[in-house]
């Protein structure tokens, strides 16, 4: 009879378990990280008889967890790639937005300006005109300036958020070392312990949604964790993460163990949000900080240069149209032993590339360049200053020692520092330094169509003669200009000598003459030339052979390809890491339909097993009766 009672007793139980587990199930269902868990229950060895072995019921033998550390490890790793894909994307946008087209974009700003000064090639005493000039000037320089600070404030919310990531981090790292050392010490029981294993699965995915990382699984079932090389958790304990700089200005992760703080390479981030503003930072905001500011620099200092060849309202050479910008001096590696300053200052604006720059020094003075937006390399010999891509790079104090690094960024905070030097509307230098004139006897009708300053030159103002020819040609005089003879002559090609440019309309005959010449103060007024060559700059061939009108609209499709091709790979993304969830939670995720059935399939066990006890309890009652 006892072994009735005890079969329905072992049973109850164990249903009551069933019961219990299924229940906790259902309350867990919309639990994050919650693994659906189910009882395994398993006979008790039979009571050998005569007649054979008696069965004597069912035990709980454990409970498990539906889980696939596959599953489980492929998702992580797909969710961590979208969080780095769609975290750089929503950057991007961000970035996109700060260069905008239309009426109120930085491109119109450069085309109005540069158009400002038609009105002045009309009318060059025109004050108002001229005032117009400066004032578009001004614009151009504001909307320079709001792009640098829109994008330092880009900077300022990335470098906030690396900061909230890398304490997310810090803390979920200790909680899967403590995490570790609880599974650890109740894995010995011989039990898994389930609810502790689905909150380290947890942290992990919730840790993989900042920074990507491995898992190394020990024998007490603790788990290493590596971030790139380094060992982020061992066993139960946990190295601090903390954003650090290295020798190019870049930044990155640094993991410190002990005394020793060891940087994790950015390219060894594989996802997750860290790595996702880590490469916006250091490459896609870094590039669009060179193209606006060599933007800046190849504006300023191309009108500049123009600007200084004429002469202003009052018979003054022309100074600078902006203010220069300072090229800083380059970002010397920690490890130098050299004493050495190195700067560059720009000689060619139309080669200027958007780029920084690495230097290494070697032996002898000689050293190596490489560009950093394409990895091209270039070896001088020595000494310097030495020319790369419009730039002359010069030691300015101190004395460089082979090994000696340096990191050049000539355009990060360039168009910060743009703005406009003229004050006065009569400083505009409009007029050219020289004048032609024809000769009083000409007999063809040869005229001036355009003369204008195209560089600095010490015979600019220098009398020079052109008389022509019988057979077409024209004969040169004067200095500085190697008196050369037979010239061919085609109406509308220009002729230059002595830094100036001029073109000449119509057909001359035999002896006529044209004289460039020094501006005379009576013809300096109505002289436009100048302001021809600034309006003309539109065209020139500055930002890699496209017009300078067309800088920006080149910059605006470089950020736009990089935010397009942002989105495509955070929607390919997010459309795997989903489907890989999908598969992770159809193993481990918990099913109400099915617990509700399970629930009815234990409910009649229990109440089958109750009726058991009850059948026996009869029996016994009944023996109990007969024998009394």
């Amino acid at each position: 009879m006892s072994s009735l009672l005890n079969v329905g007793a072992r049973a109850l139980l164990a249903n009551q378990i069933a019961l219990q587990t299924t229940g906790n199930n259902i309350a867990n269902a919309s639990t994050a990280g919650y693994s659906r868990q189910s009882v395994v229950m398993s006979q008790v060895p039979g009571q050998y008889t005569g007649s054979g072995y008696i069965g004597k019921g069912v035990e709980v033998s454990t409970v498990v967890r539906a889980h696939s550390d596959f599953l489980t490890t492929q998702a992580a790793s797909a969710q961590s790639v979208s969080a780095m894909d769609s975290t750089r994307a929503d950057q991007l946008s961000s970035l996109e937005d700060i260069f905008t087209g239309g009426t109120t974009g930085l491109g119109a700003s450069i085309t109005d300006m540069l158009n400002s000064l038609s009105d002045v090639a009309g009318t060059p005493t025109d004050l108002t005109a001229r005032n117009v000039v400066l004032t578009r000037a001004d614009e151009l320089a504001a909307r320079f300036n709001d792009a640098q600070t829109r994008l330092d404030d880009l900077q300022s919310g990335v470098t906030s958020q690396l900061k909230d990531a890398v304490k997310s981090i810090n803390s979920l790292a200790s909680r899967i070392a403590t995490l570790n050392q609880q599974i650890a010490r109740s894995t010995g029981n011989g039990q898994s312990p389930n609810d502790l294993l689905d909150q380290r699965d947890q942290a992990l995915r919730d840790l993989n949604q900042q920074v990507q990382t491995t898992i190394v699984a020990a024998d007490d079932g603790s788990l290493s964790v590596f971030i790139g090389s380094q060992a982020l958790v061992l066993g139960s304990t946990a190295a601090p993460v903390a954003l650090g700089t290295d020798d190019t200005g870049a930044t990155n992760l640094t993991v410190t163990r002990g005394t020793l703080s060891t940087p994790v390479e950015g390219e060894t981030l594989g996802g997750g949000k860290v790595a996702g503003l880590l490469r916006f930072q250091n490459s896609d905001l870094a590039d669009a900080r060179d193209l606006l500011g060599r933007m800046a620099v190849t504006i300023t200092s191309t009108v500049n240069a123009q600007h200084r060849l004429g002469v202003d309202l009052d018979g003054k050479p022309g100074g600078n149209f902006f203010q220069p910008i300072a090229i800083p001096d380059a970002l010397a590696a920690s490890g130098n032993t050299g004493s050495a300053a190195v700067g560059a200052s720009v000689t060619d604006p139309s080669r200027l590339a958007a780029s920084s720059y690495q230097l290494l020094f070697g032996a002898g003075g000689s050293l190596q360049v490489t560009r950093m937006s394409d990895g091209q390399v270039t070896n001088f010999a020595g000494p310097l200053p030495v020319q790369v891509d419009g730039l002359a790079i010069a030691v300015g104090t101190g004395t460089a020692i082979a090994g000696d690094s340096f990191t050049l960024k000539p355009y990060a905070a360039a168009a910060g520092q743009v703005a406009s030097a003229l004050t006065s509307p009569r400083a505009l230098a409009a007029a050219s330094p020289v004048e032609a004139r024809a000769g009083t006897a000409n007999g063809g009708n040869v005229t001036v169509s355009s003369l204008v300053p195209k560089a600095a030159d010490p015979n600019q103002t220098a009398t020079v003669t052109l008389t022509f020819t019988a057979a077409g040609t024209f004969d040169v005089a004067g200095a500085g200009t190697g008196n050369p003879a037979g010239v061919a002559f085609a109406a509308g090609q220009p002729i230059s000598f002595n830094g100036w440019n001029l073109t000449l309309q119509g057909t001359p005959k035999p002896g006529d003459t044209i004289t460039v010449q020094a501006t005379t103060p009576a013809y300096s007024n109505l002289n436009s030339g100048n302001a021809t060559a600034l309006l003309n700059l539109r065209d020139a061939a500055v930002f890699d052979g496209a017009p300078l009108s067309d800088g920006y609209a080149s910059l605006m499709a470089q950020v736009g390809v990089r935010a397009q091709s942002a989105q495509y790979a955070a929607g390919i993304s997010d459309s795997i890491a989903s489907n890989l969830e999908t598969s992770r939670t159809s193993v481990s995720g918990v099913n109400l339909d099915e617990e509700a059935a399970k629930l009815l399939q234990y409910q009649q066990a229990y109440q089958a097993s109750a009726k058991m006890i009850q059948i026996a309890q009869n029996i016994f009652d009944s023996m109990l009766q007969s024998m009394s």
